[in-house]
């Protein structure tokens, strides 16, 4: 989801609630603790120079349990941050603490919840490193009613 469509679906709630990938809600006295841009300079397997850039949400929750952080507020602190910042629309990472550490999600949005989608890691140089594509088999559909002799085409 990029920056500007969390901005439209904020406009039109009453409530935000974050749902992870396991179904289960983030505590409603969760708490957005940073606003920022994460820009990740790399080079790959393969050698070839990379850039991404990040919106990214840390979302945080203590005993703070009367809090609850409603759109119109979150949208003041996007709006904050955009002035600040001069945020292009990028894709927005949420960061949740987990059990152990911190998790990385995308997000969307499903109607009513956003949801904190898995991010998953990847080789970008397939090619440069050998590791073959996977191939794709095409069978062949072989009925006697789709012969051209069958009367049935």
């Amino acid at each position: 989801m990029k920056l500007s469509e969390i901005k439209n679906h904020l406009q039109n709630l009453e409530t935000i609630a974050f749902q992870l990938p396991n179904g289960k809600l983030v505590p409603a006295h969760f708490h957005v603790t940073e606003v920022g841009k994460i820009t990740k300079d790399f080079i790959d397997c393969g050698g070839k120079v990379r850039q991404e850039n990040v919106i990214n949400f840390q979302l945080w929750e203590e005993r703070d349990y009367n809090h609850r952080l409603h759109p119109e507020k979150l949208l003041k602190i996007i709006e904050l941050s955009e002035k600040r910042f001069q945020f292009d629309d990028l894709e927005i990472e949420v960061e949740y603490q987990g059990e152990v550490t911190i998790g990385k999600y995308n997000l969307d949005f499903d109607g009513t919840n956003f949801l904190l989608t898995p991010k998953i890691t990847a080789c970008l140089a397939l090619d440069a490193c050998g590791i073959p594509k996977p191939v794709i088999k095409v069978a062949q559909a072989v009925s006697s009613c789709c012969n051209p002799s069958s009367g049935c085409c």
